[in-house]
């Protein structure tokens, strides 16, 4: 069975950033830039930590409920696109997804984290 994988890479700026890939290449996840890799990969450790672990607060319904932490908040941007994040135990974001059109498209790009991130194998983009 084919498995996601995480890439991490330099960003423009010098810091360092890592995307969480599904198996057919589409990224699901994108991370924020950090100054080392060394707090990059402890992010992305946090990811594969606290995705399984995590709730769905879906923030686009009306009178949603408030999760604890870990966990992935469904909100909508400015362009109306539903997108997600997931928050760590301690409140940090820990990672972002792209935007989706619909709701259902959104809720299976947080399965798809939820599925790839405990398995997935860590690259490290060359220039």
């Amino acid at each position: 069975m084919a498995i996601g994988k995480f890439i991490i890479k330099a960003t423009k700026n010098g810091g360092v950033k890592f995307d969480l890939k599904a198996a057919n290449g589409e990224t699901i996840l994108t991370s924020q830039t950090y100054k080392s890799l060394k707090s990059c990969k402890n992010g992305l450790a946090s990811v594969v930590t606290n995705a399984p672990l995590a709730a769905i607060e879906d923030q686009t319904a009306e009178s949603f409920t408030k999760e604890k932490c870990p966990k992935f908040e469904i909100y909508l941007d400015k362009a109306g696109e539903n997108r997600f994040r997931l928050k760590a135990k301690n409140g940090q974001i820990i990672g972002t997804s792209e935007g989706y059109k619909s709701l259902k498209s959104c809720k299976n790009g947080i399965a798809s984290v939820v599925k790839n991130a405990p398995e997935a194998k860590v690259t490290e983009a060359e220039e």
